[in-house]
């Protein structure tokens, strides 16, 4: 069985569901340390398409004295009124798209509700987003799990956990990642190699690495073939 995992990221990018839709089984890694900037500083912001170019859409979080809070721990700062922000640029940017109604409904009602755990959001989203795309794949919270560690010694604990053979590392896994290990473990590392593909937008030039909304509007039920037909799936 091979399986991969990542933090929950908010409103996700191709990467993280090209490389959840090549596994058996995908784990949410919502147990360590919350990260608000460099390449990890993805679970509380991302980029959707405008006119102009992309803007930021970021979940307002509380992180005063709590620098080394898991992921599940963080709150979202609701004194902000980021959820009519949020759904006011969604509206704004997409309203023509496309494929824009199919899922309007679902983004609303979300946007409507009141969210206190910044991870029961993301969460939320990046299963609408999976079920959306038609990605089969399990998905289960490290939280759950029981697991424990970081970098190699969580990844192997997770593997042996559910049973897993292979595991498939995202991008930034050569950086931190000890293959030796693994491979002691009887766990083989396989490396995403993803390919951004082209799509149609709503303005021009194309611009990638927007959130996954970006596609479904854009192009609804063909986006996972999009997705899968223009991507290397992994290396060893």
């Amino acid at each position: 069985m091979m399986i991969a995992g990542h933090q929950p990221n908010y409103l996700p990018y191709l990467g993280f569901f090209h490389k959840m839709a090549q596994v058996d089984t995908f784990v949410i890694v919502d147990n360590v340390q919350f990260v608000k900037r460099g390449p990890f500083g993805w679970m509380h912001r991302n980029k959707i398409r405008t006119q102009e170019g992309w803007v930021w859409l970021t979940v307002p979080v509380l992180t005063k004295g709590k620098y080394t809070q898991k992921i599940m721990d963080v709150h979202i700062n609701n004194a902000l009124p980021w959820r009519r922000k949020h759904w006011k640029s969604i509206w704004l940017n997409y309203q023509k798209a496309p494929y824009f109604d199919r899922y309007a409904d679902f983004f609303h009602e979300t946007y409507n509700r009141e969210w206190e755990k910044l991870s029961d959001l993301n969460e939320t989203l990046i299963l609408y987003i999976k079920e959306a795309l038609g990605i089969k794949t399990r998905v289960l919270k490290a939280s759950d799990l029981g697991v424990e560690g970081k970098a190699t010694e969580l990844i192997v604990d997770v593997c042996v956990k559910l049973g897993a053979d292979r595991y498939m590392h995202g991008i930034h896994g050569k950086d931190y990642v000890d293959v030796n290990q693994m491979q002691e473990k009887g766990i083989e590392s396989l490396f995403q190699e993803f390919h951004h593909p082209q799509y149609r937008q709503l303005h021009e030039p194309f611009m990638p690495s927007m959130s996954t909304i970006d596609l479904l509007f854009n192009e609804g039920e063909r986006s996972l073939e999009i997705l899968l037909g223009s991507a290397i799936s992994c290396q060893t």
